[in-house]
């Protein structure tokens, strides 16, 4: 279900979806409603992919934009799939760190690249 709010972000190097690449699948989302939380495991195409931030920061966006507020989302790399994982996860989920993200105008624009629909 909430797969398909996220299944269409572009990949922000290829001109495939994240689902079509596999970054993300369904059975990588974990929703408990009881507890308002939501989790993502993402799994960047290659070990030292220079976009997993990037990646990652959309899918925030996206589901901050898609779910109600009373949604705390958490954001993680699949373990052993990117050789800064535990950088990666820590950056995308630390709220200052994401917001100082969102006001660099390049950032933004490339995040919005990714979430922009697919004319196809």
């Amino acid at each position: 279900m909430l797969l398909q709010h996220i299944r269409d972000i572009k990949d922000p190097e290829h001109p495939y979806s994240l689902e079509e690449l596999k970054v993300i699948t369904e059975d990588a989302i974990e929703v408990d409603d009881k507890r308002s939380y939501v989790r993502v495991t993402f799994t960047p195409t290659v070990e030292h992919c220079s976009m997993a931030t990037v990646i990652g920061l959309c899918l925030r966006i996206k589901l901050m934009r898609s779910l109600p507020p009373r949604y705390k989302v958490d954001i993680r790399v699949a373990p052993g799939s990117h050789a800064s994982e535990a950088s990666v996860n820590k950056q995308l989920n630390d709220k200052e760190r994401v917001a100082a993200a969102l006001e660099n105008p390049n950032l933004v624009d490339m995040v919005d690249e990714c979430l922009a629909p697919s004319l196809l």
